[in-house]
């Protein structure tokens, strides 16, 4: 009960805060106080407005935000979002233009369970949409999630994946981003034996931790120092009476923003400060570039406590996919299997949380996969979120990765002729 109790009460302390923020904006902005010739009253309403919004931000699922996009033929074409693959900890969904004929390239883009939702990867989704048919994972926040649905670990996450690659066929060309890759490693193997025509055409990896010891961070380093107990002790809560998951373990998204923003507290505290200052003098905006990228930032979900701690203990702790010793259902998984997926790795030479040559690990481990299949690519001057959403992702790794789809796709009889007859 007491871990319950603690959730309830971190979630308190953020709904108090919320308020605080409220109360604030509401005092600050009474047309009375427009008489008194003191700033003061401008700033708490500054204050309260970016506190409201930033502890609100919380505990809402952001919304993907992509109504529409301009096809080849020069219209707008509605964006609709339809379910796949219904489950209980996630969803396939697919990024349906409507009246735009399909593209070829079918894309499944894995999205990190890491403490943010899907939609930290909007940005990635709309630059794939005009040459690709989209597919995302939609994990679900584990304090929305029932008891009674049961266990989510790693190995649950990695048969999820199966089920989805399964489910879209041989065609499919998949995009992993940092947390998942050495899961989507580990699933694509398990399709190598258990079903080999499922597997997908090609698998790139973004950022992964196939290797956490290739290259020490402190998101490693905190995993070697913390014991398991450690961890388990402090980290895990059960969710509160508020959610529909109460009873639940889970790792708090709130502990996990915590962790993300003491990584970087001084350029954090900085940005917020220099934001009250904008609303202060009205110079802000709904959605300026601060609130852009902290609506999504601040956005967390919990994950189930079964996922986290075998994440630390099987993927950074005992090394499992670095060492090839991953076990799913009982059933070893030998990433040497995998002889036809190709596969690239994209690294960040700035990537503070997956750092340079942790991800190019998973070429060393496909002893099966001949080297004309196997690709590489760093980006140098690239941090971990720029590697797939930022300047760097959009310039130079985007059309790197559809260059390497589209080697890796084989052409139509059709198609072939058609070149042969123009060359000649």
């Amino acid at each position: 009960m007491r871990y319950m109790i603690n959730y309830d009460l971190m979630e308190t302390m953020r709904n108090t805060n919320q308020w605080l923020g409220a109360t604030a904006q509401a005092i600050g902005s009474y047309p009375a106080f427009s008489m008194i010739p003191n700033p003061g009253m401008a700033w708490m309403r500054a204050w309260g407005e970016v506190t409201e919004r930033t502890f609100q931000r919380m505990v809402v699922k952001p919304d993907w935000g992509i109504p529409s996009m301009t096809a080849e033929d020069g219209k707008d074409h509605l964006v609709s979002i339809d379910m796949c693959v219904p489950g209980a900890f996630g969803d396939l969904i697919h990024f349906n233009v409507n009246g735009r004929k399909p593209k070829d390239r079918k894309v499944l883009l894995v999205a990190p369970m890491s403490g943010h939702y899907a939609t930290l990867l909007r940005s990635t989704v709309m630059s794939l949409l005009p040459d690709c048919e989209v597919y995302v994972t939609d994990w679900h926040n584990a304090r929305d999630i029932p008891v009674s649905a049961g266990k989510f670990d790693i190995e649950d996450y990695t048969l999820y994946l199966v089920d989805y690659m399964r489910h879209m066929g041989p065609e499919t060309h998949v995009i992993a981003v940092c947390q998942p890759a050495p899961l989507t490693l580990a699933a694509t193997a398990y399709l190598a034996e258990e079903d080999p025509k499922a597997q997908p055409r090609s698998l790139t990896l973004i950022g992964g931790p196939i290797d956490p010891d290739a290259n020490a961070t402190d998101v490693t380093d905190f995993g070697r120092r913390v014991t398991m107990g450690q961890l388990e002790e402090t980290m895990i809560q059960r969710v509160g009476f508020k959610y529909p998951g109460v009873g639940r373990l889970v790792y708090p998204g709130l502990l996990q923003l915590a962790s993300f923003i003491s990584m970087n507290g001084e350029k954090h505290q900085k940005a917020f400060v220099d934001q009250i200052s904008s609303v202060a003098r009205g110079e802000a905006a709904d959605h300026d570039k601060h609130n852009k990228f902290y609506d999504e930032y601040l956005a967390v979900m919990d994950m189930t406590a079964e996922f986290y701690l075998s994440t630390v203990d099987r993927i950074f702790k005992n090394g499992e996919i670095a060492k090839n010793e991953f076990t799913v259902a009982g059933k070893a998984v030998d990433i040497g299997k995998i002889t036809t997926v190709a596969v690239k790795t994209v690294e960040g030479s700035n990537d503070d949380i997956s750092a340079p040559g942790q991800c190019i690990a998973a070429l060393d481990l496909c002893t099966g996969l001949p080297d004309e299949k196997k690709a590489s690519h760093l980006e140098e001057g690239a941090g971990h979120y720029g590697i797939f959403a930022g300047k760097s992702w959009r310039n130079n790794i985007r059309p790197l990765v559809l260059e390497f789809i589209d080697a890796n796709t084989p052409k139509p009889a059709g198609k072939k002729a058609a070149n042969k007859n123009k060359a000649a």
